[in-house]
């Protein structure tokens, strides 16, 4: 694949303050790749600096091989939808999305047919005369990513798009947006810092703290193997215990010790996925370290039943467990076998 956006060694401070702290990353033509970290991380300061509206103290931007510096917001070969949309009230859908295509100075026939061919293939024909104010929230969504995939960027950059929306649509646009990318093949770059969000949509993500990127991946590798103890506690859900090495075991401020067979560097925090702990495990899972548990309390919210669990030292772990029949006896107070597999322990120095 083309690398169509390269970031080297990108830096900038405010003040005494360093929001992006020496980035260095690639995009892939027709790639969805997702920025993701806490709020005031850096990441929609790395947005701004990509479309040219705050510039770069050291590095490069560069976009199918030609250099940003210098070159202001409006002669960039990108487009940006803000979370706020900034749609236009006044205006109709039509209106919306030509905006940009008559200050650019075309002529009524190709904005009208650019305009056309974009709200087909957003699923918005027919509402050209529809105002903004009587859409839905998905429909003033795709109004605004329209407006900006008419102008035929390079680049889209969208900033927190869907964080204004309720659950429900949240979910349903996560879909809708992935699968519009797909089609398309417009490059997208996704600012958020809803994990579900990028681990759903993006082809690569970029997890980022602090001004920096802690580990670039695919999400599946994201999830499974995360490279730091940032990034194993922010993607996902994670037990997340104070542990040391002793040996081929790893105790607990409590006292609790379990083993990691093949550990060579010292050990500070553990983490353990609520999925990667089994209730009960049969004999046949083999290699497996077993403990018992005590039941505290069972969380049902329709598709997931999670347990949240005791060891006799204290330790509080939650468990998820698989919508799977056998478990539906279990109740508060059982005192039950547990079991997790050495590979699924997640181990870290700081």
């Amino acid at each position: 694949m083309q690398k169509i956006l390269e970031v080297q060694n990108l830096s900038k401070r405010f003040g005494e303050f360093t929001a992006v702290d020496d980035v260095d990353f690639y995009v892939e033509e027709g790639g969805f790749f997702s920025i993701l970290g806490p709020s005031g991380c850096g990441k929609t300061t790395l947005l701004r600096m990509i479309s040219g509206f705050i510039p770069e103290d050291e590095g490069e931007i560069v976009i199918r091989g030609e250099s940003m510096k210098g070159i202001p917001p409006e002669k960039r070969p990108v487009n940006i939808v803000f979370q706020s949309l900034a749609l236009f009230p006044m205006m109709n859908v039509y209106e919306n999305v030509a905006f940009g295509l008559k200050r650019m100075g075309l002529d009524k026939g190709e904005i009208r047919s650019r305009v056309t061919e974009m709200l087909g293939r957003v699923g918005l024909e027919g509402f050209e005369s529809k105002k903004v104010t009587e859409l839905s929230g998905g429909q003033r969504q795709r109004v605004a990513i329209a407006r900006s995939l008419v102008m035929k960027p390079s680049i889209l950059l969208l900033d927190e798009p869907l964080g204004a929306l309720d659950r429900k649509l949240r979910e349903h646009m996560k879909v809708e947006l992935k699968l519009l990318q797909k089609e398309i093949g417009t490059t997208f770059i996704y600012i958020t810092h809803d994990q579900s969000e990028a681990l759903v949509m993006s082809d690569k993500v970029a997890v980022m703290n602090q001004g920096r990127f802690e580990q670039i991946d695919t999400p599946k590798n994201l999830y499974k193997n995360p490279k730091t103890s940032f990034v194993a506690g922010f993607v996902g859900e994670s037990n997340r215990l104070e542990v040391r090495r002793e040996g081929e075991s790893l105790i607990s401020p409590s006292g609790w010790r379990i083993r990691k067979p093949g550990l060579m560097h010292e050990a500070k925090l553990l983490f353990m996925r609520p999925e990667a702990i089994v209730i009960d495990p049969p004999e046949s899972m083999q290699d497996i370290e077993r403990f018992p548990v005590t039941v505290e309390t069972i969380l049902f919210d329709g598709s997931n039943t999670k347990v949240s669990a005791r060891t006799p030292e204290g330790e509080e772990l939650l468990v998820s467990l698989p919508q799977n029949a056998r478990y539906d006896r279990l109740k508060e107070g059982d005192r039950v076998e547990a079991g997790i597999h050495p590979d699924d322990l997640k181990v870290y120095e700081e």
